[in-house]
């Protein structure tokens, strides 16, 4: 139970102190921050700041992918703040989920990373108005146990296909990470323009990694036991599964330099419409979890980067070159990055992704 927690049922159990006295209630402020977020993300090495400030973390509460937190929000339930990332943003501003940020409010907003701020819809729509604020990014990337499979077998992403893998496989179940996986199988290195043939094409790829698939992992959690088991040999799989394995001593690595090269993706905070948390504590907590300080222990413990430029640049130079972010402009040359995608394109690949799960 978090601070926050014990904090609102004292709140309670006063409130019911003052009904069965008869007494006149005082107006409570809004003291507490709800957090929608992915599981981990809780951890307080994230916002040490905040904890400092407030005497404890927020409340947390969790999605297993950002297609059940929408359908969550849009029929009703209530937050302060939310962890998408960059492929949602559009379609969660569009559905009026968002609320804008105070950029003037966000300590680090000029210290992010250039090529975020240069995405197209990413941190600001046209008009100028920011929805987002990036936290975290990596990859998407190949992940194999090395004591059953050898480099040579997987040159190429397409080896998600080959039969000598099947039932050895897993992929995320998520539109997002299939569709980048697909794509970059396929030749294509910018998902938001397809074309409907490019869109078969990448379609028809993912039906037959289906067959091969043994998991499709929600939780890194479920993915790593899965492969710490020998259950699975190869995973399209984030930076954290072969972070954490290695750091158990498991025989897994990554494979960046596949012929096609990897997916990068960005995450980050978006402001809730209808939040009942005060507007201090959601700035509070953003500027906390962007503040350049956190960026080591996102790099060291979880194999991310971290959006602040001054951060980054903190970090030790050989862990940054362990890690592959030793120059970020090089490292995202030969990536898929995970754009803010249109909506109705992005509403297909979500119908025909649910297809290729069930075996259509």
């Amino acid at each position: 139970m978090t601070i926050a927690t014990t904090a609102r049922r004292t709140t309670t159990a006063a409130l019911a102190a003052f009904l069965a006295l008869g007494t006149a209630l005082p107006a409570f402020a809004a003291d507490t921050l709800t957090v929608f977020d992915w599981s981990g993300y809780e951890d307080p090495a994230f916002h040490p700041k905040y904890t400092e400030k407030h005497d404890g973390s927020p409340d947390f509460s969790f999605f297993g992918d950002e297609e059940e937190a929408f359908q969550k929000l849009r029929s009703g339930y209530k937050a302060d703040v939310v962890h998408p990332c960059a492929q949602s943003i559009v379609k969660w501003r569009e559905a009026g989920l968002l609320e804008p940020l105070d950029t003037a409010k966000l300590a680090s907003w000029n210290d992010m990373l250039p090529a975020f701020k240069g995405m197209k819809n990413l941190m600001t729509s046209e008009d100028g108005t920011a929805w987002f604020l990036p936290f975290e990014w990596g990859n998407t990337v190949l992940t194999y146990r090395t004591d059953t499979v050898k480099p040579e077998e997987i040159a190429s992403l397409k080896a998600f296909a080959d039969p000598k893998f099947k039932d050895r496989i897993s992929i995320g179940d998520n539109v997002d990470d299939a569709y980048a996986l697909a794509g970059l199988a396929t030749g294509l290195k910018d998902l938001t323009a397809m074309t409907d043939a490019q869109f078969a094409e990448a379609s028809a790829f993912l039906r037959e990694v289906h067959k091969n698939v043994r998991l499709y992992w929600t939780d890194n959690t479920d993915l790593s036991q899965a492969m710490a088991s020998g259950e699975v040999d190869l995973a399209w799989a984030w930076n954290e599964t072969a972070t954490t394995l290695q750091a158990e001593g498991q025989p897994v690595a990554i494979k960046k330099d596949t012929k096609e090269g990897l997916s990068t993706w960005v995450c980050g905070y978006s402001r809730l419409k209808g939040g009942e948390g005060g507007p201090d504590l959601v700035y509070d907590y953003l500027n906390a979890v962007t503040d350049p300080g956190v960026a080591a222990y996102m790099v060291e413990s979880w194999g991310y980067g971290h959006s602040n430029a001054k951060g980054m640049a903190a970090v030790d130079p050989k862990i940054l070159a362990e890690k592959g972010y030793a120059d970020v402009d090089t490292f995202v040359e030969n990536t898929l990055f995970q754009a803010p995608i249109p909506t109705a394109l992005r509403q297909k690949m979500i119908a025909e992704f649910e297809k290729i799960k069930s075996g259509y």
